[in-house]
C-alpha cells in the first residue's frame, strides 16, 4: 500500500516538473491520454488511447511512448530524476491514436508517457497516465479459437457415441493385424504349438502398455476358444499383475475358466537386454507359431522381430516408437503403426462409446489437417504474391494468424 502511494506521489512530481520545463511548444499534447485495461486477455496488456488537437495535427510526424513501473518511479526519489525511471517503448507514426502494449506482469502497476514529435524536430510537452496494473480476465479472447476447436471437437466425440449407444453402425476402416489375430492364433492351434505374446518392456503407467494389454486381452480370449497355450512373459511386475487378470478375464468370457493358467504369464527381469536374452532363447527352444509385440520397444524390436521370422513364426507387432516401426515393419507379418495401435481397444470390443468416441476423433483430425493444408497453402502463395500487395498481405495475415493465435 505504501508503494502504491510513493507511485502517485512520483507521478505527480514528474507531471509538475514538466509542466515547469521550459519547451518551445505551449500545452499538453496528445491530449486525453489514458491507459485502460485489455479486454478478455490473460493480464498481459494494457491500451493507450489518445487524442490529438485538429490544429496542429498536420505538424505532428510521429509519438514517442514511454513506460515505467512504480518501483522505478519510488527509486527515483529526486524530482529532478524522475524522468529516467521511463524508457522508451516505441515510436508510432503520426496517423495512430491507439497503442497496445504486451508482454506486462499483471503484479506490476505501470505509468506510461507520450510525447509528440513535431516536423520541426522539437517535442512536445508529455502526457501522462494514470497509474495502472494489468488485470487477468476470467477468459482469454485470444484463446478463443482453441476453445471452438475444442467444443467442436468434443461435440462430436459425444454426437457420434450418442449414435453409437442407438444402434447405428459405426463403420471403422479394417485394421489387417488385428484381422490377422484369429489367423495367427488359428496356425498356432493347428500346428499344436504356443502363442508368444511381449506386451513391451515399459511398465503400466506408458499408455502403449494398455493398449498392447487390451489386444492381450482379445488374443487370449480367441486362444482359449480354440484352447491354444497363451505365454506372456513380462519385464514389469506390475505388468505381469494386470496380464494376469485380463487373461484370466478372457478366459472366463469365453467359458473355460479351468483351461487358465497363471504360470504362462510371468514376471523375467527388469533389465532391458537380460529380458530380450531370456525371451529369444525361449523363442529359439519352443519355437512358438505366433507372436505378437504390442506396446513401447526400443532396441530389442529388431532383435525379437528376426528372431521370430527364423523360427518361421507368424508375427504381429504394434507401437507407437517411431524408430522401432521400420524394425517391425520389416520382419513381422503385420504391424499396426501409431493410431492403429491405440484403435485396437474400439475395434476389438465393438463397445459403442469406444466406436464413438473414435469416429468422433476423426473429426477434430480432420481439423487439424485442414489447418495444415490452408496455413501452407496461404504461406506458399502469399510469398509468391509478395507482401507489398493486398492478396499476399492477407494470405500471410491467414498464416501469422494460425501460427501465433490458433497454435500458441
Amino acid at each position: 500500500m505504501k508503494k502504491i502511494k510513493y507511485t502517485y506521489i512520483w507521478t505527480l512530481l514528474l507531471i509538475i516538473n514538466t509542466c515547469l520545463a521550459d519547451n518551445s511548444n505551449t500545452g499538453i499534447f496528445p491530449s486525453s491520454f489514458t491507459a485502460s485495461d485489455y479486454p478478455w486477455d490473460h493480464g498481459d496488456k494494457i491500451v493507450l488511447s489518445w487524442k490529438l488537437n485538429d490544429t496542429i495535427v498536420n505538424t505532428i510526424e510521429s509519438y514517442s511512448v514511454f513506460i515505467a513501473t512504480g518501483d522505478s518511479l519510488s527509486s527515483n526519489k529526486n524530482k529532478t530524476n524522475l524522468g529516467k525511471a521511463f524508457s522508451l517503448l516505441d515510436n508510432v507514426n503520426a496517423d495512430i491514436n491507439k497503442y497496445i502494449v504486451n508482454d506486462l506482469n499483471k503484479d506490476s502497476t505501470y505509468i506510461f508517457k507520450i510525447v509528440a514529435n513535431y516536423q520541426d524536430r522539437n517535442e512536445s510537452t508529455a502526457s501522462f497516465s494514470k497509474s495502472i496494473t494489468p488485470l487477468r480476465n476470467w477468459f482469454d479472447g485470444k484463446r478463443f479459437p482453441l476453445f471452438l476447436i475444442t467444443v467442436i471437437f468434443s461435440g462430436s466425440v459425444i454426437f457420434w457415441i450418442l449414435k453409437a449407444r442407438k444402434g447405428e453402425e459405426i463403420k471403422i476402416r479394417k485394421i489387417a493385424g488385428l484381422e490377422a489375430v484369429d489367423e495367427a492364433v488359428g496356425r498356432a492351434t493347428e500346428m499344436g504349438r504356443s502363442i508368444l505374446f511381449v506386451p513391451g518392456i515399459q511398465d503400466m503407467n506408458e499408455i502403449q502398455t494398455i493398449a498392447g494389454i487390451t489386444v492381450l486381452s482379445r488374443v487370449a480370449k480367441v486362444a482359449a476358444e480354440y484352447e491354444a497355450k497363451v505365454e506372456v512373459p513380462t519385464s514389469r511386475a506390475l505388468v505381469m499383475t494386470a496380464a494376469r487378470e485380463t487373461v484370466q478375464a478372457s478366459f472366463l468370457a469365453a467359458g473355460r475358466p479351468e483351461s487358465y493358467n497363471q504360470d504362462l504369464v510371468y514376471y523375467v527381469t527388469d533389465e532391458q537386454f537380460g529380458y530380450v536374452a531370456y525371451v529369444q532363447g525361449m523363442m529359439v527352444r519352443e519355437k512358438p507359431a505366433a507372436c505378437f509385440y504390442m506396446g513401447a520397444f526400443f532396441a530389442e524390436s529388431l532383435i525379437l522381430a528376426e528372431t521370430g521370422n527364423t523360427i518361421g513364426a507368424i508375427q504381429v507387432a504394434g507401437t507407437a516408437m517411431p524408430a522401432q516401426l521400420p524394425f517391425f515393419v520389416a520382419a513381422c507379418d503385420y504391424t499396426l503403426i501409431g493410431e492403429e495401435f491405440f484403435a485396437a481397444s474400439a475395434y476389438l470390443s465393438g463397445e459403442a462409446d469406444q466406436l464413438g468416441s473414435l469416429k468422433g476423433q476423426d473429426i477434430g483430425k480432420a481439423i487439424v489437417v485442414a489447418g495444415i493444408i490452408i496455413g501452407v497453402f496461404a504461406l506458399s502463395l502469399g510469398t509468391i504474391v509478395g507482401e507489398s500487395t493486398s492478396m499476399g498481405n492477407f494470405l500471410l495475415n491467414i498464416t501469422s494468424f494460425l501460427k501465433n493465435v490458433v497454435l500458441s
